[in-house]
């Protein structure tokens, strides 16, 4: 399943869930830069709160990208 999202940020993400078993791996995209990290979660978590760990982890990355390039 696709979705998208809003971070903290104010930017907008692009989700894709897919369940594998007992887990959802959760890929988040930043379509802007291209930036793209992976998460896996327990199925019984509610969407939500997969989606805000999933956004919480891309927004980390990106700051951290952002600090070493110097921005």
């Amino acid at each position: 399943m696709k979705s998208r999202a809003r971070g903290s940020s104010g930017g907008e993400y692009l989700l894709e869930f897919v369940r594998q078993g007992a887990y959802v791996r959760i890929a988040a995209i930043d379509p802007v830069s291209g930036v793209e990290v992976v998460t896996v979660g327990d199925a019984s978590r509610s969407k939500s709160e997969l989606t805000r760990v999933a956004v919480q982890k891309l927004e980390y990355v990106l700051k951290k990208k952002a600090d070493e390039a110097g921005w």
